[in-house]
């Protein structure tokens, strides 16, 4: 069975970060691993605290998944200081870790801010040119990028900046009234765009976690970078087109919509 290590935070109420990509990674068909940066106490409405892993223990994380199960892909998320960023850069250029998918998250779905401004710096300059794909939403690629973004050629010139500056693939993500639901990836000076239908669902907690998630899982399957983003992104679309409705803000999604063994099966009614 092929391995994913996801390196982000935990997010309590179980919709985004470590819970989510453990979820996704595992309805892909990989075998799951963590390493943890930050314990949030979040729900569907916002984020009330962060605790920070401190980076020597951090580094133990990653040390101990390293030496015993090499991952064959990894995931960043959520990393709120430089220090810890600078870790896991050492970490993975020692273990020339490959397949590396970094999500650029600096922003929560409830828009509460969980990236330190003086870390964004550090994270273009020392994870992205380790990364094989970053996925920036428009406000991340807008900072990356250092332009305004506001229409679909826009995305183009921001994406072709990003690659460029720091030769990786971008995969930028639609939305945020630009361009519906529609994702650009280049790569390789390349630029393919996957078209999406919005699905009318206000639950879209985790979205970003899960995409980035679901392509890493897929790398490590050996699918080609396309490929991967393409299953990944129907993989997301099936998780909200199950309307899953918790909590009292911008709820999860349902990672598992298509889990259909018996040890999922409900108590029938008596």
């Amino acid at each position: 069975m092929k391995t994913v290590l996801t390196i982000a935070g935990s997010d309590s109420s179980g919709g985004a970060g470590i819970q989510a990509d453990l979820k996704t990674m595992t309805m892909n068909g990989v075998y799951a691993m963590s390493a943890i940066t930050a314990l949030t106490a979040q729900n569907t409405t916002g984020v009330r605290a962060v605790e920070e892993t401190s980076p020597a223990f951090l580094g133990q994380q990653i040390d101990a998944v390293f030496e015993d199960i090499y991952p064959d892909a990894v995931k960043i998320g959520m990393v709120a200081s430089c220090e810890l960023i600078r870790v896991i850069a050492d970490k993975l250029r020692y273990y020339k870790a490959r397949n590396v998918v970094l999500d650029p998250v600096m922003v929560a779905t409830s828009g509460s801010a969980l990236l330190r401004n003086d870390a964004v710096q550090t994270l273009m300059t020392e994870l992205l040119p380790l990364a094989a794909l970053v996925t920036p939403n428009i406000p991340e690629a807008e900072i990356l990028s250092g332009m305004q973004i506001e229409n679909a050629e826009d995305m183009v010139k921001a994406a072709e900046q990003i690659s460029s500056a720091y030769r990786c693939a971008v995969l930028l993500k639609g939305g945020h009234s630009v361009n519906d639901a529609n994702d650009l990836l280049c790569a390789d000076g390349k630029i393919t765009w996957f078209e999406g239908k919005r699905i009318d669902n206000p639950n879209t907690h985790g979205t970003g976690c899960t995409l980035s998630s679901a392509i890493a899982a897929n790398l490590a399957k050996g699918f080609t970078l396309a490929e991967a983003v393409r299953r990944a992104k129907e993989y997301i679309s099936g998780a909200l087109a199950a309307m899953l409705d918790l909590g009292k803000g911008a709820g999860p999604m349902m990672h598992n919509f298509d889990l259909k063994s018996r040890f999922a099966e409900e108590a029938n009614e008596i």
